[in-house]
């Protein structure tokens, strides 16, 4: 059994779903400390030959609170702007008929807790490109929000008899294999690599935007071969 933990992210970069995609059970770590400025909310987009900046506007977000724990702004008129973002940056682009009614659903689902909406576009997603990995909210089951950093990860592999733990690669300095090695856990981080695909007519590739320049700029098959484009350290 090979698990990996993250919050949840909103339409996250492709390395996030190559993490999912190799793990047997990818745990959305939702109530943990919400991080402003961080990817919970936001991720970068396409538009106009230019990185755009895309977020989600919350009400009341803090780091004293929990990801599960934050809410969207009462302001609903977001997702109309959002959706017409994207259809402006990727109208053109050669998956647009196929991607764009998942993004709508997606930025439509009804729901006015932000770790919500993340974890069900990561199903969706996942749906989408035939990921069948479980996912689990951490908050549901483990009980163990008392333990912190390291000590609640192996918590969570041991309860879900776990054997192999993948991070990515920027937890090198979190996590230290001889102490998981004394749990029975082999620890693993994921470096991935930056695959080079068409951008429509960007002349100079920009790399780790949102999955959904991915999705919209190659078919299901495409994307799923960049997902096994990584190595593990």
């Amino acid at each position: 059994m090979t698990i990996a933990i993250m919050q949840p992210y909103l339409l996250p970069y492709i390395g996030y779903l190559q993490l999912m995609d190799a793990v047997d059970t990818f745990i959305l770590y939702d109530d943990v400390a919400f991080i402003n400025r961080g990817w919970i909310n936001r991720n970068r987009l396409l538009i106009n030959g230019q990185e755009h900046l895309f977020t989600v506007p919350l009400r009341d977000a803090s780091q004293n609170k929990r990801i599960n724990e934050v809410h969207l702004a009462d302001d609903p008129k977001w997702r109309g702007k959002l959706l017409k973002t994207i259809e402006q940056g990727y109208r053109k682009a050669p998956n647009y008929a196929t991607v764009m009614p998942l993004t709508e659903k997606i930025i439509n689902f009804a729901t006015d807790s932000i770790a919500d909406l993340c974890c069900n576009s990561l199903v969706e997603l996942n749906q989408y490109l035939g990921i069948n990995t479980r996912l689990v909210a951490s908050s549901t089951i483990y009980n163990n929000s008392d333990l912190k950093a390291q000590e609640r990860i192996m918590d969570i592999c041991r309860q879900e008899n776990a054997t192999r733990y993948i991070n990515p690669i920027g937890g090198q300095e979190l996590y230290n294999k001889a102490a998981f090695a004394g749990q029975g856990l082999t620890l693993n981080f994921m470096q991935s690599k930056a695959v080079p695909y068409p951008q429509m007519k960007q002349p100079d590739f920009i790399p780790w935007l949102s999955v959904l320049d991915v999705l919209m700029n190659n078919d299901v098959s495409a994307t799923r071969a960049m997902l096994r484009e990584y190595e593990l350290v």
